[in-house]
């Protein structure tokens, strides 16, 4: 079990990007941990990994950015440019899908640029991206790891979010932190990047109320399946978000507004602060401790009203 002092030892290296790190390199029980473990969003690799999507790109080099707001796509690009004109690799930390599917357009319309997207297994939603000139990266670079956390969950069932919320109580930024895939009353599956396997086996001892143990794991030994989901309808008078997620989550109006106000809605991943966002099929909808929902078929009924169809992933 971690000590105190561990903790205390550990608290000036777990924040973000903005912090100067003092030192080059973080000990702890006679292990280094670099700095980017808990901040930096780029490093350089070549060995062979498990692929998600591969592709080689070839394209104009004269790329505009117009019309692209996002400022990690921009970074990415950008990144993508160094690579290539040094003859190196680099990589991403693992990205929301609307940034990893925005960043795969731009990438495709630069020249003497490869693309490699990982995410652990076929399905994964969060990925990371490789990228380089085409005669640095002739492998498939190995990105990703997967940890095993363990304990009986049998009369203490974790959601998704507490084993998350664990996760990243150790001080770890949420961009070094894959898919979740939950295995029930056994524990969890997590993937995450390399350099954080042996900090979370020494580190994480606990989710929820349940003492757990972490171990490294291979990728080809991960069990995934689809996830459970439930659909129905609703029918609203009006897309906004807090008519179609209060009815969605089984949850007042109000609550409901309740929760954007404190920042723990999502729409595709981004944080929203109105309530009179709209929403239009095809939109993940997720609130922090109630899980995730995803708008399917809308259709206009005769009165003027909003027939929805709503999957609720349980």
């Amino acid at each position: 079990m971690v000590s105190m002092s561990f903790a205390a030892a550990a608290q000036p290296f777990l924040k973000r990007a903005v912090q100067i790190i003092p030192s080059p390199n973080f000990t702890l029980l006679n292990h280094k941990f670099p700095p980017s473990l808990f901040h930096a969003p780029l490093t350089s690799s070549g060995t062979i990994g498990i692929c998600h999507v591969a592709q080689a790109i070839k394209g104009d080099s004269e790329v505009s950015l117009k019309g692209v707001a996002n400022e990690e796509v921009k970074h990415i690009f950008e990144m993508a440019k160094r690579a290539s004109l040094r003859r190196e690799v680099l990589h991403t930390d693992f990205l929301t899908p609307p940034v990893l599917k925005e960043s795969m357009v731009i990438l495709e319309k630069l020249a003497d640029v490869k693309v490699f997207s990982q995410g652990g297994y076929p399905e994964a939603e969060r990925c990371r991206l490789s990228v380089g000139h085409p005669e640095a990266l002739t492998t498939e670079p190995d990105v990703v790891a997967a940890i095993s956390i363990s304990g009986n969950f049998g009369f203490q069932p974790c959601s998704h979010g507490d084993f998350l919320g664990s996760i990243l109580g150790t001080g770890i930024v949420r961009d070094k932190v894959g898919d979740i895939l939950l295995q029930g009353e056994k524990g969890a599956h997590v993937l995450v990047v390399h350099e954080l396997v042996d900090f979370l086996t020494m580190s994480l001892d606990k989710v929820g109320n349940v003492p757990v143990t972490c171990k490294k794991m291979p990728l080809i030994a991960l069990e995934y399946e689809p996830p459970r989901t439930k659909t129905f309808k609703t029918v609203e008078a009006s897309m906004r978000i807090d008519a179609i997620a209060s009815a969605g989550f089984k949850i007042s109006r109000s609550k409901l507004v309740a929760l954007i106000s404190d920042g723990d809605v999502r729409v595709n991943w981004v944080t929203v602060s109105k309530n009179n966002t709209t929403i239009r099929s095809g939109d993940m909808i997720s609130v922090s401790g109630k899980g995730r929902l995803k708008i399917g078929e809308v259709n206009e009924t005769k009165k003027g009203k909003f027939a929805v169809e709503l999957i609720r992933f349980l």
